[in-house]
């Protein structure tokens, strides 16, 4: 019985050398080698639908080590596309699949103002906590009166707890008199009084 002859070169190397044009990279994007997969989405970023290509694959895509170079390239990509998918993923019942949308959604920089306010107005509950959980990260001027506005506006107890909760960590005296309404709007749960006041006695040092 013979042997069969060792290849010079690691298999996902010989695989990369393959056609690396945007349709070659899309193939192999659905490559059964997840280290093909893997240099696919790094290397498909610099070609026009790459975002669509990334978003379609990531759906899909059992591997962590190869999502996590999925949303890599979405966040370098940033445009309108990457956003939507990043988003979708905060939907996805995978909690891992959610989990690491949350981590390449803080990593954004200008394109995170548009964004949060997206997913403060979001439909979905989880949605708007998750949002919330994200500022917590993010080193953005705004935060403060973003988490004020969802004081003032959103109607779901849980939502407006984690942003007080938050305000207890990054507020302002600013944030004093809507916490103070939070309370009011919500004077007959127990919880909200707890996390309201646990802030506004943070915010004064009290």
């Amino acid at each position: 019985m013979g042997f069969v002859k060792k290849h010079d070169k690691p298999y996902f190397q010989d695989r990369r050398s393959i056609k690396r044009d945007y349709e070659g990279l899309k193939k192999q994007l659905n490559d059964p080698d997840p280290s093909v997969r893997r240099w696919a989405a790094k290397d498909i970023v610099s070609y026009s639908g790459a975002s669509l290509a990334l978003v379609e694959r990531l759906k899909k895509e059992p591997c962590r080590d190869v999502r996590e170079a999925i949303f890599t390239s979405l966040i370098h990509i940033k445009d309108e596309v990457a956003l939507e998918g990043l988003i979708e993923c905060l939907r996805s019942e995978e909690a891992s699949v959610r989990n690491e949308s949350i981590e390449a959604i803080k990593l954004l920089s200008e394109e995170a103002e548009p964004l949060m306010k997206r997913l403060l107005h979001d439909a979905d509950t989880d949605v708007r906590i998750f949002a919330v959980n994200i500022m917590e990260s993010l080193k953005h001027p705004d935060v403060e009166d973003w988490l004020i506005d969802v004081l003032n506006r959103d109607t779901d107890i849980n939502v407006c707890a984690s942003a007080a909760d938050l305000l207890a960590e990054v507020g302002t005296e600013k944030s004093i008199k809507p916490l103070k309404g939070l309370l009011d709007r919500f004077s007959e749960e127990p919880y909200i009084k707890f996390v309201v006041e646990t802030a506004i006695r943070r915010i004064s040092n009290e």
